[in-house]
């Protein structure tokens, strides 16, 4: 049961955007055809209902004035009917007069069992319908009927006066045939529009998703190695996900160098304690002068693995890392140092912006500050000041960030920066310490596209270590 949930997982895929765009296209699109289609509908059978109202209407308005009562209060009609098919049985337009003694039908009502009618009051209004009839066949029928009440008085004498209510009906088939007919063109015009709208709906989401196809050829190229990285036409929309990606290869690319030239910066340095060592022993040196040689290369060899490993451990950094306040992470490394330098009683001062923020790897910020911080501690006298502030930029998506650490020590001559930023040197040779950490400084303001400057402080007179980080794509 287990293999069978698990094999179907496998198989299950999301759709994709294509499908689901056509998806909820059509959908929309066959919601909107029958909402219309059904308006239309109801708009036409209310349309037609109404004139067959006045159409019957009409009728009763003619046979009104062509109506005469004799004196005995018998029906005589002295107009011709508006349409032959009142003189036609069965025709299915039938009149029907009813009076307080009975009632007088057209010639196209004998035959047909119409439905039941009682007199209206005076000019009262009715239409009603469909009501059901026994046809001429005996079948059953149904039909439309408009009723007027009216009021006779030949000689304009109240004694005189009685009711009476014309009725006309029609047959509800020839309104159902108008439904059909026009029932049949809207649907059938309806669902020719909706099957044109979805094929035009498919080329332009083929069209709209061109794009989006492009993007997956680039990445499958970049994959195989056919290209290096993608190219930069790309609609705006596409742009922060392309710009992304290359930032993306071009930072792994560049940690895979940096790996390769670490691994082979170690095996080149362990070469020469290697075979020094190799050397000594092949020489047949004495075991006291083979100790010494052996302690002197494996701290050297200790040293190197430190430094290659520092430089590993300080290179890379992750993208899209989230943003990481200074002044926390400052404070807990200025309480180590203090402690460490507490013979000289240095004072560290914060001068940080509450919006300055890095945006990188945490172990990044450590290895910054820490490093600065200490060597600021190492050279100071009694006063060590860190300051920290955004660098915004127009259109940039974050700002950048400008970290200055200043000491009021003997600060460093401008002939003198270069070679203090080489790995290994070191500003004093008497002060102890393996000259890399400047260096490992200014690899990972590399990673972050930075930039280092090293001048003299104008508020404490010793050195400034400034260090500016850009803005975010």
């Amino acid at each position: 049961m287990m293999s069978g949930r698990l094999w179907f997982f496998k198989r299950w895929r999301p759709r994709s955007l294509q499908a689901r765009q056509l998806l909820a296209a059509s959908v929309g699109l066959v919601a909107f055809l029958a909402i219309a289609g059904y308006a239309l509908d109801a708009a036409f059978a209310d349309t037609a209902r109404a004139n067959l109202q006045e159409r019957l209407k009409n009728y009763a308005r003619a046979y009104a004035a062509g109506i005469d009562f004799t004196r005995d209060r018998s029906l005589y009609i002295r107009e011709q009917p508006p349409d032959p098919r009142f003189d036609t049985p069965g025709s299915g337009l039938y009149l029907q007069v009813v009076m307080p003694e009975g009632k007088g039908n057209s010639l196209s009502a004998e035959g047909p069992m119409l439905p039941t009618a009682g007199l209206l009051a005076p000019r009262q209004e009715v239409f009603e319908g469909p009501l059901p009839m026994i046809q001429i066949d005996g079948s059953p029928g149904a039909v439309y009927r408009y009723g007027w009440g009216l009021v006779w008085d030949a000689d304009a004498d109240p004694a005189t006066e009685f009711p009476y209510t014309i009725y006309v009906m029609e047959d509800s088939r020839a309104l159902g045939a108008q439904l059909r007919v026009f029932r049949g063109r809207v649907w059938f015009w309806m669902g020719g529009a909706g099957l044109i709208l979805l094929m035009l709906q498919t080329v332009i989401l083929q069209w709209s998703l061109r794009p989006m196809r492009r993007v997956i050829t680039e990445l499958t190229k970049v994959q195989r190695g056919e290209t290096e990285r993608m190219s930069e036409r790309h609609p705006r929309e596409l742009e922060p996900l392309t710009d992304s990606i290359n930032a993306f290869i071009e930072s792994e690319r560049e940690n895979l160098e940096r790996q390769r030239n670490t691994l082979a910066d170690l095996a080149h340095s362990l070469k020469t304690p290697l075979a020094v060592l190799r050397t000594q022993l092949d020489s047949g040196a004495h075991d006291q002068d083979l100790r010494e040689e052996f302690d002197v290369q494996l701290r050297r060899m200790n040293n190197l693995v430190s430094y290659q490993l520092a430089r590993a451990a300080s290179s890379g950094h992750k993208l899209f890392s989230a943003p990481l306040p200074i002044e926390s992470n400052a404070e807990e490394i200025v309480r180590g140092l203090e402690k460490v330098y507490a013979g000289k009683g240095v004072l560290c001062e914060f001068d940080i912006d509450a919006a300055a923020r890095f945006h990188g790897e945490p172990g990044d910020l450590q290895e910054l500050l820490g490093n600065l911080l200490e060597n600021a501690f190492k050279w100071a006298n009694r006063r060590v000041l860190l300051t920290a502030r955004p660098l915004p930029a127009p259109g940039a998506r974050r700002p950048g960030l400008v970290l200055s650490v200043d000491d009021d020590g003997p600060g460093i001559a401008p002939e003198d920066i270069a070679k203090v930023l080489q790995r290994g040197v070191r500003g004093d040779e008497r002060v102890q310490g393996h000259g890399i950490g400047l260096s490992i400084v200014q690899d990972l303001i590399k990673d972050y596209r930075g930039e280092l400057q090293v001048k003299r402080s104008p508020e404490l007179g010793g050195a400034r270590f400034e260090v500016q980080l850009p803005p975010g794509p």
